[in-house]
């Protein structure tokens, strides 16, 4: 999800709780505190020595003993809205990053209105091979022409439905 997609839904649904699902269908305890909003960026090469730049918008979960903690989506849209100048573009990714046992960064896969809350499911991120052209074999998943009538290579025997006869 987009930070301006996030920062939209929170504006718009204001008033309602958040509940973080995790990868593993557990949720994050309803009392978290969003302690970071961070723009992350990196700069790498990929296996086929292109380069590449790219920035995240990563909200970092804190879970303490404040157990009568409930951020709603207005204030946490609040915090995006002091945040934003940290970003080059309102079209990067939000992520979430929570000890789940480790400190993890999870991007959003989907998420869900209901009355009182919006639910983000998030998802572990994966990686990928962003050269397959250059670093992977090249496979011919073709098949091969399959001879007709007559012509038959040395050594091959043909089978017709004639010469085995009747089964």
């Amino acid at each position: 999800m987009t930070f301006s997609t996030f920062s939209r839904l929170l504006a718009d649904h204001s008033s309602h709780g958040i509940v973080l699902e995790l990868p593993d269908g557990t949720t994050a305890p309803a009392h978290f505190h969003i302690t970071e909003v961070g723009a992350v960026s990196k700069a790498f090469l990929d296996c086929g020595g292109k380069s590449h730049t790219g920035q995240t918008c990563v909200l970092q979960v804190w879970v303490v003993d404040d157990y009568d903690h409930r951020i709603q989506a207005g204030k946490l849209g609040g915090i995006l809205g002091k945040a934003q100048n940290l970003f080059d573009s309102a079209e990067i990714p939000v992520e979430f990053e929570h000890e789940a046992p480790v400190l993890t960064r999870m991007p959003i896969e989907s998420h869900q209105v209901d009355e009182h809350t919006i639910t983000f499911h998030l998802s572990y991120k994966k990686a990928d091979c962003l050269a397959k052209d250059i670093c992977l074999p090249k496979r011919d998943f073709s098949l091969p022409d399959i001879p007709s009538g007559g012509l038959q290579e040395p050594g091959v025997q043909v089978f017709s439905r004639k010469s085995l006869g009747t089964i």
